[in-house]
């Protein structure tokens, strides 16, 4: 094998997973159309190099993402774990394309639907395009405010939670999946979810950062109930990837100017300990007991390897005492305990 990642488990549900994920939302053409082959190198690359868990979606390019995972997953032959999602179910497009944000993608229209039918017929379609025939853990996609409004926001959440969790929970103990769970941008959600339903896993995006903690008491009911955290979104959608450069994004728009100073002065701190800002905001997110991966997407082999350095990368405990002496990390925070690979 050419890597090695360290495994972390996922709750009670006896699967383990790299603690660097591989994160399949840009690989549905997201930001640019991607050229095929570098899309599914990427994927190869990942599982050569020891990564194991592989997120994506029906959203992502509605299919395209789960071609390229599923075909890069045959090529490279290495054991996986494979995490996708249900909520939507994919039709054959008539007339324009609504593409969901993205550049690209395959020709089918998406519609929400938190149904136990709706549940199984995305199951179906994922694992036709996945070519696979089990999948280890699946996520009921985006019931969260953000995505669907306030007004809305409870018949989705009580139809995801009589159908499709209990769709899931039926195929887990007909062993036709490993592990269950919800994938959201909320926390309030991850909460709700995990007092409403037996799930194994959540997967939050972008509010668990060493720019935001305000998921912390979220992680630690987690923790608490054995539920496993699969963290996506470490960079804020930009601004700790890219530094406090014009026009980085925080929260998917232009960083505002406190956000901007307040980057500042984390990347003063982590620079003089010689740790690039992208290489601690990794890291920072695997120092709490919850979180089993850091799911990073790529593109391209080259991205793959550049996340894989930061996970291998010494980085000294001194630097999250700095930050918390700053006032710039709540001091209450789980921090990373060990220089090496966490």
């Amino acid at each position: 094998m050419q890597g090695e990642l360290r495994q972390r488990p996922i709750g009670r549900s006896g699967l383990s997973v790299s603690c660097h994920g591989f994160g399949g939302a840009p690989l549905g053409d997201l930001y640019a159309i991607l050229d095929d082959r570098a899309a599914v190198d990427a994927v190869e690359t990942a599982a050569l190099n020891g990564v194991t868990l592989f997120d994506t979606s029906p959203l992502y390019g509605h299919g395209l993402s789960e071609h390229r995972i599923g075909t890069g997953l045959r090529r490279a032959g290495r054991p996986a774990i494979v995490s996708t999602k249900v909520g939507r179910v994919l039709l054959p497009a008539s007339g324009a394309i609504d593409r969901s944000g993205y550049a690209g993608g395959l020709p089918f229209q998406a519609r929400f639907d938190y149904s136990g039918d709706g549940a199984l017929r995305s199951v179906e379609q994922s694992l036709l395009r996945l070519g696979r025939d089990r999948l280890d853990i699946v996520l009921v996609h985006d019931v969260d405010i953000w995505t669907h409004g306030a007004g809305a926001i409870e018949g989705r959440y009580r139809e995801a939670i009589e159908g499709a969790c209990r769709a899931l929970s039926d195929l887990k103990a007909q062993g036709l999946i490993s592990a269950i769970g919800v994938g959201v941008n909320e926390a309030a959600m991850c909460a709700r979810f995990m007092s409403d339903a037996d799930i194994d896993v959540v997967m939050l995006a972008g509010r668990h950062t060493l720019l935001e903690q305000d998921a912390l008491e979220v992680l630690d009911m987690a923790a608490q109930r054995g539920i496993a955290v699969l963290l996506g979104g470490v960079f804020n959608s930009g601004i700790l990837a890219t530094g406090p450069i014009q026009g980085a994004r925080w929260n998917y728009r232009e960083a505002p100017s406190e956000i901007l100073e307040r980057t500042r002065q984390i990347e003063a701190i982590t620079s003089a300990h010689g740790v690039p800002l992208a290489t601690a905001a990794i890291r920072f997110a695997l120092g709490h007991a919850a979180v089993a991966s850091v799911v990073l997407g790529a593109v391209t082999p080259a991205e793959v390897k550049r996340n894989e350095s930061a996970f291998a990368a010494h980085v000294p405990t001194a630097l999250w005492a700095d930050l918390k002496s700053a006032g710039l990390i709540k001091p209450e925070t789980p921090v990373p305990t060990q220089g090496g690979l966490a």
